[in-house]
Formats: structure tokens, C-alpha cells, sequence
């Protein structure tokens, strides 16, 4: 299963969160009931630039066999113990596409969902078509946050440049659909990512909202 979590800090918390950020990846990689894990910023992705960068909001995504252990492991504790708010959402793949540093992490296992999907997005970008790829995004962002259906959406990274992504929520499969197939600004940005091959690695995933508690805004 696939849980992810955003947290807000105050600003006196901030050197814990930059410590827990550099050191939570060999605790997650030593502990067997967890496959993958990835520690995020977040940001407004608005440019996705250093500039959208919130330094006071913190998140993190990973494959658990067991979420309610996971939930109570010392990783978690500790954020809870610095942060001033908690988004926990618990996700099931509907699709997957790409790779995210050299895995294939999501494995798709729901059907014929009809309720709430998030969505995230990750791309490592090349660094000749940085300047580029910050010129075409937004006019992407500003139809998201327009978008018909949609919840909430922050960018995330695992770095200030050259690692980037979203995650969102949406109402439905139907309305991301929409957003991603139809919407003119996507499509020429899907057209302009073939043209100019602006990402070494990119992830594009689905998955069903079984649970949530909390806001990431």
C-alpha cells in the first residue's frame, strides 16, 4: 500500500526538518516494511524554481506492507513531534507510468474506482533544458489550479533544481482525465516534452484516496 504525508512546521522547527530530510532515508532504507520511499520539499508549483520553494511544509511518500506500523515508526513520530499540522492520505495505484530514480514503484491494483484520485507527477530534468522547461510551465499551472474537479495541488521535489513533480488531488478519474487530455496549455507542454526531451526519467501515477485526513493546504 502507498501512504503519503505533508507536514507543516513552524519556523523555529526549520533545522529539524533540513536535519530529518538528510537522515530519515537511512532509517526507511533499513526497515523491512518499507519498499520505496521518497522524503519531499514542497513548493507552490507555480514556476518550479528555487523561488516556489516553501521551506515550512514537508512531505513524504512510501510502499508499506503494514500502514499502521509504519504509521507509529520513529520517522513519523519525529515529524509529528516538529510539525503544526499533518496530511496522511492512504493510496492504491489505478496506473503507473515511468520510472522514479530507476524504479517502477507503483504497481497498479484498483479498478473501477469512482471516488476521490490523486495524482503525482516526477521528473528528473536535464540540465541543458532547465531554462526551457521553467518557461513552459506556467501556463500548465495556472489551467491545474483552474482546473474543473480539482482539489489541491503543491509541487514537490527531492531537490531545489532538477528533480521535479506534483501531487494532486481530484474529485474523480473522469476530471483528471479531462485535465490531462483535453486541457490546450498540457497538451502543447506533452507535445513540447517530445520535441525538446527535456527529462532523463519521468512518473506519471493514478492512484485511489481510500483514506485521508488532514489538508496539505
Amino acid at each position: 500500500m502507498i501512504v503519503a504525508y505533508f507536514w507543516t512546521i513552524k519556523p523555529s522547527r526549520f533545522p529539524r526538518a533540513i536535519h530529518a530530510m538528510g537522515f530519515d532515508r537511512f532509517r526507511l532504507m533499513l526497515d523491512k516494511n518499507v519498499s520505496f520511499h521518497k522524503s519531499l520539499g514542497t513548493g507552490k508549483g507555480e514556476t518550479f524554481t528555487p523561488s516556489d520553494a516553501n521551506a515550512l511544509q514537508w512531505g513524504l511518500i512510501a510502499s508499506v506492507e503494514d500502514i499502521e506500523k509504519f504509521d507509529n515508526s520513529f520517522v513519523i513520530k519525529r515529524w509529528r513531534k516538529i510539525s503544526v499540522s499533518e496530511y496522511r492520505a492512504v493510496l492504491e495505484p489505478i496506473s503507473s507510468h515511468g520510472q522514479w530514480a530507476g524504479k517502477e514503484p507503483f504497481v497498479a491494483t484498483a479498478k473501477d474506482w469512482d471516488g476521490a484520485v490523486a495524482a503525482v507527477t516526477r521528473a528528473r530534468i536535464k540540465w541543458s533544458q532547465n531554462f526551457r522547461f521553467w518557461r513552459s510551465v506556467p501556463p500548465v499551472t495556472i489551467s491545474l489550479k483552474s482546473a474543473p474537479g480539482l482539489i489541491a495541488a503543491i509541487g514537490i521535489g527531492e531537490a531545489p533544481i532538477g528533480l521535479q513533480g506534483t501531487f494532486s488531488l481530484w474529485e474523480s478519474a473522469a476530471a483528471i482525465r479531462e485535465f490531462a487530455y483535453k486541457g490546450a496549455a498540457h497538451q502543447k507542454a506533452i507535445a513540447d516534452t517530445s520535441t525538446y526531451k527535456w527529462y532523463s526519467e519521468e512518473l506519471f501515477a493514478r492512484f485511489a484516496v481510500l483514506d485521508q485526513r488532514g489538508s496539505i493546504q
